[in-house]
């Protein structure tokens, strides 16, 4: 009897430790076409650690595009210049935002024209095995520009 009580309570123990739901959560995507006559495009979204250690981005891929990089939109002597940035480490209970006008996800070398209104998948890797699987309908921004 106590053999199996032990297991039990080792059992309840380890799914009481277990944080509720996903380490990794994704709110907010938004993917956006190349401008007419251009070649890149753009995503933006929330990404939540629910977990309780640091979760590092190793990379985001497309079948879309050929490249897909980590920017941030800065202004240096008052000019808006992009620049490249390293795949992000998320700390525990923190959020990462990739938004307009900051830190985003650059699409480039689309390997087809992109029509707006096709699915779009984005494939983002993190710690040592993870994946999340992105879907979103490719945006127009010259729709939105003209609102």
């Amino acid at each position: 009897m106590r053999p199996l009580l032990l297991c039990l309570t080792l059992l309840l123990a380890a799914a009481c430790s277990e944080p509720e739901g996903p380490p990794v959560d994704i709110s907010g995507l938004e993917i956006f076409a190349p401008l007419p006559g251009g070649s890149t495009g753009a995503a933006y979204f929330r990404l939540d650690n629910n977990s309780g250690a640091p979760i590092a981005i190793h990379g985001v891929e497309s079948p879309q595009f050929g490249t897909v990089e980590f920017h941030e939109t800065v202004l240096e002597d008052g000019v808006y210049r992009m620049r490249i940035l390293e795949p992000p480490t998320v700390d525990p209970g923190e959020s990462m935002v990739l938004r307009e006008g900051g830190r985003h996800l650059m699409l480039m070398k689309p390997v087809n024209d992109p029509a707006v209104g096709s699915p779009v998948t984005l494939r983002l890797r993190y710690g040592e095995d993870g994946e999340i699987v992105l879907r979103a309908t490719l945006q127009s921004r010259v729709e939105l520009d003209a609102e």
